[in-house]
């Protein structure tokens, strides 16, 4: 389900290479002004880093996924370079990550 949320930064970002694809991917979590938080998982392989940081507000564009036992995360939050997907962005301090 593709979504659109803005909320807080809650943890500085940390950075992981996907099992999958083994491509570097960043994530932090977010507290939607809505009061719900998940995860941002970002393919920095694909699209810039963003330089978020506790307390910052950003706007969050991907698909989101529910996982038993985890927190909810949006991905996707990227250009597609295939053009199969939606493209998703994460927006702070008024740049677009894509």
């Amino acid at each position: 389900m593709e979504v659109r949320y803005s909320g807080t930064v809650t943890t500085p970002p940390t950075f992981f290479s996907s099992r999958r694809n083994h491509r570097t991917h960043e994530q932090f979590d977010v507290r939607a002004d809505d009061g719900s938080t998940f995860r941002v998982i970002d393919n920095v392989s694909i699209s810039p880093r963003v330089p978020a940081r506790p307390g910052d507000h950003v706007t969050v564009q991907g698909e989101l996924v529910h996982d038993r036992g985890k927190p909810p995360i949006v991905h996707w939050t990227h250009h597609d370079p295939g053009r199969r997907h939606v493209d998703g962005f994460v927006e702070l301090g008024g740049r677009i990550y894509a």
